[in-house]
């Protein structure tokens, strides 16, 4: 069965000195201001559509990560992943890096990296964001 989840944008005022609220309707979770100067400077407790697409992604690869490697025989107790989005101004997302930490039991290094590429290549997040370079960390601990 597919699903839709859905967030909504309200932007007031022009794109250097307008400032937005994205809110996530789906889950219910809230609310977030967002600006342009919290996507092209500093944060300062704002969002911006560079940190929403890094939270779907680690969250999507750790997923993918979690059932390739179960699906092998090999269930992980834990991976931490971080995924770094980096928006240049005029150009637009340049590329994002993954990052994944992961304790399999029973599995070496060679065959944990291999399984991190195979989510990175499957998850449905890095399938959309094709026309990006993603790149790959990936350390057993």
């Amino acid at each position: 069965m597919a699903t839709t989840r859905t967030a909504h944008t309200v932007w007031e005022g022009e794109l250097l000195k307008g400032s937005g609220t994205v809110t996530f309707n789906s889950s219910g979770i809230g609310s977030q201001p967002v600006s342009w100067p919290s996507r092209a400077e500093q944060a300062n407790g704002k969002t911006s559509p560079e940190e929403l697409i890094a939270a779907a992604h680690s969250s999507c690869f750790s997923m993918a990560l979690s059932h390739g490697l179960t699906g092998a025989g090999n269930p992980p107790t834990r991976l931490e992943t971080k995924a770094d989005v980096t928006f240049q101004p005029g150009e637009g997302i340049t590329g994002i890096h993954l990052s994944v930490r992961g304790e399999v039991p029973g599995l070496d290094a060679e065959a944990f990296a291999e399984a991190a590429e195979g989510a990175k290549k499957n998850c449905p997040v890095s399938q959309a964001l094709t026309g990006t370079t993603i790149t790959l960390t990936a350390e057993l601990v």
